[in-house]
């Protein structure tokens, strides 16, 4: 009899689909891999942010604060850049006016002056390593179209490369800004008619949620941040029976998540 060498057709066809559906269970376990470990990453990052906060509020005897005054150019999360890498990347001034412009409140005299040595020194910080901090500025995660925020200040993002933007000679991934909460400890209600006698307030970062919005089309927070940040969509605590947030004695941190959308089941928070 003659000896048969290779596979047939049937067999190798019946090698493929075994290879095919192996492929097919594996691309899916991969992405979930992958996906679980940015998580992770996410979820360190909060917790570094976390660290950097306690420091800073060790050196000044408070977090800094969050407040988006009504047609103001700066709000949470630039505050929250300013205090931990500083509004120029240099460090945090202690006589900060928490002003998009890094002058003081007549608007002449720079509290931020990165050519005065004295200037310098009489900063702290960073208290996050600039390699690490993921601080972008609003001009390049928006392309310049930051109204009514100061396009020139930094925000913190989180470790989703949601855009390539460019920095320097070189294409940089940068993810979303994240949303930071100052807790008003003298408040004890979520309910107040008045938000800004709020624990929490949403308007922290409205500005900032309305760009994302006209830049990449999506329907942040169900295109309804307001109702459901004030709900358990948002920070607010389903085990207490009354409206009561999350760490209602400090601050809030909100990541986007995976999907770059505020307000979905993804995002991921510091509690």
């Amino acid at each position: 009899m003659r000896k048969r060498f290779g596979f047939t057709i049937v067999e190798l066809l019946t090698a493929l689909v075994i290879i095919a559906i192996l492929v097919g269970f594996l691309i899916p376990a991969m992405s979930m891999v992958r996906r679980f470990a940015k998580e992770t990453a996410q979820k360190h990052q909060l917790t570094t942010i976390d660290m950097a906060l306690m420091a800073f509020k060790n050196d000044y005897g408070d977090y800094p604060p969050s407040d988006w005054p009504l047609g103001s150019d700066y709000c949470g999360a630039q505050k929250l850049a300013e205090a931990l890498v500083g509004w120029d990347l240099m460090g945090f001034h202690p006589n900060s006016e928490w002003t998009a412009s890094g002058l003081d409140l007549s608007g002449i005299w720079p509290i931020y002056d990165s050519n005065d040595p004295l200037n310098l020194d009489q900063r702290r910080g960073p208290y996050l390593e600039l390699a690490t901090a993921d601080a972008f500025k609003l001009n390049d995660l928006f392309d310049g179209s930051t109204t009514p925020l100061a396009g020139q200040t930094f925000v913190i993002c989180d470790v989703f490369g949601v855009k390539k933007i460019p920095i320097g000679a070189k294409m940089v991934k940068a993810g979303t800004p994240i949303l930071y909460y100052r807790a008003n400890t003298s408040s004890k209600t979520m309910d107040d008619p008045f938000w800004n006698k709020r624990i929490y307030s949403a308007y922290d970062n409205l500005p900032l949620i309305d760009l994302r919005k006209i830049g990449d089309g999506q329907p942040h927070w169900d295109n309804d941040y307001i109702s459901n940040f004030y709900s358990e969509k948002g920070v607010l605590d389903p085990k207490v029976n009354i409206p009561w947030p999350y760490r209602p004695d400090s601050y809030i941190l909100i990541s986007a998540g995976a999907d770059g959308l505020y307000g979905t089941s993804d995002d991921i928070h510091n509690f």
